[in-house]
């Protein structure tokens, strides 16, 4: 099951990425979403490597998760790697440099079902796949605006 969404930024490429490496916000937003989220490694600085135990509700079960990134290349690239118990995926996000001032975002997540159960889970998420795409990409365009409002504060 992949989701997948694009959005052109009214920032620099570069300024993209850094806001895209504040992981804490992301750790924050996550754990407002009632996700647990812990840093593996808390003394590290977050790079290639960096790890995070993760917890969440799925169809009313707690799932348990980790990633880590396993691509960093500034400021093109980050791929965040998933694994849990039945199932593993990535989510990958590409930035490709429109203007001096303007950004393209490609963000995409792909999730693989590793056993027969969990082939039925992102079976039922199949059927409500419309609903989930407008949310995602709902949580993408608020990230982008969070990302255009922050350049225009700090200029």
């Amino acid at each position: 099951m992949k989701f997948s969404t694009r959005e052109d930024i009214e920032a620099p490429i570069e300024r993209v990425f850094d806001r895209l490496l504040s992981f804490e916000q992301h750790e924050n937003a996550a754990r407002q979403r009632g996700a647990k989220v812990r840093l593996a490694d808390a003394l590290s600085p977050y790079g290639l490597g960096t790890v995070w135990d993760v917890s969440f509700m799925v169809r009313g079960k707690e799932r348990d998760a980790v990633m880590e990134i396993v691509r960093f290349d500034r400021p093109t690239d980050i791929i965040v790697d998933l694994r849990s118990r039945n199932i593993t995926g990535h989510i990958t996000c590409e930035l490709f440099a429109l203007a001096r001032s303007r950004t393209r975002m490609l963000v995409a997540i792909e999730l693989r079902p590793e056993t027969l159960r969990a082939r039925l889970l992102i079976q039922s998420l199949k059927l409500t796949k419309s609903s989930l795409d407008q949310k995602y990409k709902a949580r993408i365009a608020q990230m982008v605006a969070e990302i255009e409002d922050h350049r225009r504060q700090s200029t």
